[in-house]
């Protein structure tokens, strides 16, 4: 039986492994998950006919809302107290012909884990085992074309699973995590989501095309201004839509009209490029906002977040996403959503939508 492994946030496994089991399901390819709970993990098996290899090449890892990221499973890693370098090496050996050519590792962990002398284990561990296994034939060269990377996920000293991931269905950064850094000068820490929702909904390559040249932007529920700091950092100007106090140093930049005004009944006098929306309310109160300001025309692209219950957070989900689209098309607007449960995000999760050219 192959099994596939699926990172989220800790406490949403079962939110992770539903969706697994529909998007797979609609693609054809039918298993079932077991959460291992509190560790934000998710351990989906396929009992055949279909592979492991077609779901990857039937669904992509940027679909998914609560998977951040996934990887194949091909055996457990058992390591001995000692030379777990050697252990290693034998079980790739004894696996090797179900591995995609692979020219480099990763050792993880999962998202949770406080074992401080485990985490300076695998960054320690990563480069004997990886000079091992090239030295063994085991690794492609460092330079090769290879389309997989081995994956060692750690759940302790004595072990873990063995596996790997594909170079075009993976997340960028490994768990889905990305590294942000914030900076002293932000407002407040939710600066740090809307970063991070342009990390995963932005094509690097494109990100000047989406955030520069100048860009005009409205901030709903803008206050102390995390989002509108951002919003100013890539040189636009921005509409901060708050009753709320903004903080002064960012309204000193000059790029900043702070609007007081409900955010969920404000609306621009023309067109703008941005709008983004991080306002604690119910997620359908929210939908019905972003689809009337595509319905106006009022800008192209959007980041917004919606506040799930803490019941039903699945199916909650799944009736914004109707919602949205269905509004969307009602409106004539040709569009690409996307969301994702951010790293940085709690109860919540972030959501892009960019108008397309027709």
């Amino acid at each position: 039986m192959e099994q596939l492994l699926a990172f989220c946030r800790p406490g949403f496994e079962t939110e992770a492994g539903r969706e697994l089991m529909d998007v797979a399901g609609e693609a054809g390819v039918f298993g079932y998950f077991e959460p291992v709970r509190d560790r934000g993990l998710v351990m989906f098996s396929l009992p055949g006919p279909e592979t492991a290899s077609v779901l990857l090449a039937r669904v992509s890892v940027h679909q998914l809302v609560f998977v951040r990221d996934w990887l194949v499973v091909v055996a457990p890693l058992a390591l001995p107290a000692q030379d777990r370098v050697g252990a290693a090496m034998a079980t790739v050996r004894d696996v090797s012909a179900a591995l995609p050519r692979c020219a480099r590792v990763e050792v993880r962990l999962p998202e949770n884990n406080t074992d401080r002398d485990l985490g300076n284990f695998a960054r320690k561990w990563v480069a004997p085992l990886s000079r091992a296994l090239r030295d063994n034939g085991l690794l492609a060269p460092v330079d090769a074309d290879a389309d997989g990377r081995l994956e060692v996920v750690l759940t302790g000293f004595e072990g873990g699973w063995l596996g790997y991931s594909l170079a075009a269905n993976r997340s960028r950064d490994v768990n889905g995590i990305p590294r942000l850094r914030l900076s002293s000068s932000a407002p407040s820490r939710s600066a740090m989501k809307l970063e991070e929702a342009w990390k995963v909904f932005l094509p690097p390559e494109q990100s000047l095309d989406y955030l520069g040249g100048g860009k005009h932007a409205a901030d709903l529920g803008a206050a102390p201004g995390g989002w509108t700091w951002q919003l100013v950092r890539q040189g636009m100007t921005v509409y901060a839509v708050d009753n709320g106090p903004m903080n002064e140093a960012l309204m000193a930049s000059g790029q900043v009209e702070h609007v007081r005004a409900d955010g969920y009944t404000w609306r621009p006098r023309r067109a703008i490029d941005w709008m983004v929306c991080d306002i604690v309310d119910q997620p359908r109160r929210t939908v019905s906002l972003v689809t009337e300001w595509f319905a106006a025309g009022l800008c192209r692209y959007c980041v917004f977040n919606l506040k799930l219950p803490m019941k039903k957070r699945y199916e909650e989900w799944l009736v914004c996403r109707e919602r949205l689209e269905q509004g969307l098309l009602d409106a004539g607007i040709p569009f690409r959503l996307q969301a994702r449960h951010l790293y940085h995000d709690r109860e919540e999760i972030t959501c892009f939508i960019e108008r397309r050219d027709s």
